[in-house]
This record gives C-alpha cells, structure tokens and sequence, in this order.
C-alpha cells in the first residue's frame, strides 16, 4: 500500500505546479500586453495639436492673426473666416443638414523670412507653405480649438530628409506656439496616428516648350489651370508668389526662375468632411498646390499632399466621407493630367 503522506505530498506537487504554470502564463499576457501598449504609445505620432480652450475666443483669435503675427515674423494670406456661415447659407435646405459649427476658419500663414532658405533647399514645402492656422469651435461644446498640423508630419509628408531642414522647420513653429499659449490659452489637444499612407504626395512634371519670355508661358498655364479647377467645382481659395516676395525683398531665390503656390478647395466635400464631426481635418485646408521652374529650366515642377493623408492623421472614421476623399485625389490627378502633367 502506499504511504498516506508520500499520496499527500504528490498531490500537493501536482497542484502546486498547476498554480504555478497558471501565474506564469497570467504573468506571460500582463508582459505581453503591456509590451504592446509601450510599442503602440511609442508607434503614435502627433499629427496637429490645438489649444483647446474654454469659451468663444474668436476675437482674441482675430485681434492675434491680424495684430500680433507680424511680431513673430509670421504673415496672413488670403484668410477664409466664418466658413461655416457659407455653408449655412449654401446647404441650409438640403434634406440631411445640420449646422454643428460656431466657427470654422482658414488662416493660412507663412513666416517667409525663416522660410525662404528651405524652400531653396526643399521645394516641396510649398505643399504646406503657407499653412492654415486652424480655428473652429462646435455649437454643442463651449470650446475653441485653434492650432496646426504637427511640422514633423508635414516633413514626413514632403519627403524632407535633410537634417539641417527639419530641424529649422520645426524650430519655426516656436514662436507661433508660443503665440497661440499666450493668446489663446486653454489645453493642448494632440491628434495622433500610427503611420501615413502609401500615397502621400502627388508630384507632376509639365514639360514645355521655353519661350524668350516665361512669363509668357506662365500666365498661360495658370489662366488654364484657373479655369479647369472653377470648371470642376473648385474654388481658387489663395495664390502666393514667393519669386515675388523674395525679390521685392532683394533676397536671393535665384534657384528659381518661378515659384508659386495655389490654395484650393472643392466647397461641398469641405463641408460634409468639416460640418460633420470632422472639424479638425481642417488643418490640412485649403490644399495647397506648389509649381516651381528651376533656373533656365523647360519644365515645371508641381505637387500637393495627397487628401489621403487626412485619414489617418486626423482619424477618420466615416465610410463615406473617406470615400469622397479618395475621390478628390483622383479627381485631382484626372484634372492635372487633362493639363499635360505627368504624375510621378
């Protein structure tokens, strides 16, 4: 027979080494878990960040763009304010509209000075030059939001690779940052994403034949794009000549014999994009679309961001406002092409 205890410590071996594999696989998930939740904070990125602050702060927001930036070496161009007074206006009688916004502005600035050696080294940053300094508020919070793309995305975005150019980007936006704390106050508010899309920018080249004047063939061209864009529903929202800046400034861009960028918007998807629980995207808006010819060159060079990256990058989540805007991307190839650009 065998002995009671020896039966007593077997069992107590058997049970104890179950315990024991069942805290090490418990152990095993807390560890696994929380390598994930590191890997995923570590992954995010700050893709816009606002100040968020209490109340209605439209009239500090106006006295800052229109009486401080200048202090900070930054200037206003072609502001949109009250945007969501024209969609009111515009769609009040469709069946599905509802007014959700107090305010939505688009105040695209540039700080030219800072601005002019890394457009010398980096065009594509016209795709974001000038950027909107973005303000909105919902009717149903009593909050405003204002603030901008991260400058790291929008480096990201462009290609920027250069270290000397990233670094100076980024240090750019200090002082405006500490503008809008000063100003407007409230608590910061970060947008993250885990990464951008495949597609993120949309390049072309457009060769041509280089008359003795270019500014011949430049008037031209824009005269057509113009009149394309209108013809498709879309608005010329903003036109900003840095050739003209600079040499009004005497400062050398001589890499350039034109650069320039438009500002576009296609009215109706911004308002069902913005309107509709999407506020914040609005930082991407409008899209800015950069054209340069390097010097004694025969072909322009054009790009923009790709309305792709808004996905991601301001979170959203609605099926069919993504839908629209994958369509806007290839409406806006389909249109460049109709120009005589070739996509990249």
């Amino acid at each position: 027979m065998l002995d009671c205890y020896k039966i007593k410590l077997f069992f107590k071996y058997i049970f104890s080494y179950a315990q024991r594999e069942r805290m090490f696989r418990n152990t095993l998930r807390v560890v696994i878990a929380s390598l994930l939740l590191v890997s995923s904070v570590l992954l995010a990125q700050d893709g816009m960040s606002f100040n968020a602050a209490s109340g209605d702060k439209e009239d500090a927001y106006n006295d800052m763009v229109n009486e401080k930036l200048e202090s900070i070496g930054f200037v206003l161009s072609d502001p949109h304010e009250q945007i969501n007074e024209a969609y009111s206006q515009k769609y009040s009688q469709e069946k599905d509209y509802e007014e959700t916004l107090d305010n939505l502005g688009f105040f695209p600035v540039s700080n030219d000075v800072a601005l002019r050696p890394l457009l010398m080294k980096e065009p594509r940053l016209g795709a974001f030059s000038p950027f909107n300094l973005h303000i909105y508020k919902y009717k149903n919070e009593d909050v405003t939001h204002v603030g901008h793309l991260s400058p790291t995305v929008i480096l990201d975005i462009v290609g920027a690779k250069d270290k000397d150019v990233r670094t100076d980007f980024i240090k750019m936006f200090e002082p405006l940052d500490t503008l809008v704390n000063a100003e407007i106050g409230g608590k910061r508010e970060v947008f993250t994403f885990k990464k951008l899309p495949k597609k993120i920018l949309m390049e072309f080249e457009l060769k041509f034949e280089r008359p003795d004047e270019l500014l011949d063939f430049i008037e031209g061209f824009q005269e057509k794009f113009e009149g394309a864009f209108e013809e498709n529903k879309y608005i010329i929202a903003g036109y900003k000549n840095f050739s003209e800046v600079y040499a009004d400034r005497e400062e050398d861009f001589s890499r350039y014999d034109t650069y320039f960028v438009y500002s576009v918007c296609h009215f109706y998807f911004s308002y069902k994009v913005f309107n509709y629980g999407n506020a914040q995207a609005g930082a991407f808006a409008p899209c800015s679309m950069y054209m340069y010819v390097e010097k004694d060159s025969n072909v322009m060079h054009i790009g923009m961001a790709y309305l792709e990256n808004w996905i991601s990058v301001a979170g959203i989540k609605d099926a069919e406002q993504i839908k629209s805007i994958r369509a806007i991307d290839k409406d806006m190839i389909r249109i460049m092409q109709a120009l005589g650009a070739k996509l990249k």
